[in-house]
């Protein structure tokens, strides 16, 4: 198997130089960071195999950035983020267990306390089907979006 060639950025004009530093020095993006400083050190003519050692990251990553940065430029530096997984309890549901929270417990017959805890609250809203399962985490997250304290 030959030796891989080399792979290098466009030659930088002095302002993509000086926008690249200013990014190098300011980014607050760990992501935008790195990509930015493959992409100085690239225009700078170091090779691959120099910035993998330098920088901790693969030729694969490196190489990466260098051509979606001749293709996209400075657009190829901002990460992609995907937004994850949609949330399996609707605004709906959502609402109604906020409604829940801020009454008190024993408005819905139960007894052996007057507030509600995140375990009792939980345990309650699978008995009455308003989920079918909720952690005691999402149910805090769900409750402090809706500003919901007691």
């Amino acid at each position: 198997m030959g030796r891989r060639p080399s792979v290098f950025v466009h030659p930088a004009s002095a302002e993509e130089d000086r926008r690249l530093q200013r990014i190098s020095r300011t980014a607050k993006d760990p992501v935008r960071l790195r990509r930015a400083i493959v992409v100085l050190m690239s225009a700078q003519g170091q090779t691959v195999k120099h910035i993998t050692s330098l920088m901790q990251v693969s030729a694969d990553y490196v190489r990466g950035v260098i051509h979606a940065y001749n293709e996209r430029g400075f657009d190829a530096l901002d990460p992609k983020w995907s937004g994850g997984r949609r949330p399996s309890i609707g605004e709906r549901v959502r609402e109604h267990i906020r409604l829940i929270a801020r009454t008190s417990p024993v408005d819905w017959g139960v007894t052996g306390f007057s507030t509600w805890s995140l375990s009792k609250l939980a345990d309650h809203l699978v008995e009455r089907r308003v989920v079918p399962r909720i952690s005691r985490e999402t149910l805090r997250r769900i409750l402090r979006e809706g500003k919901v304290s007691w």
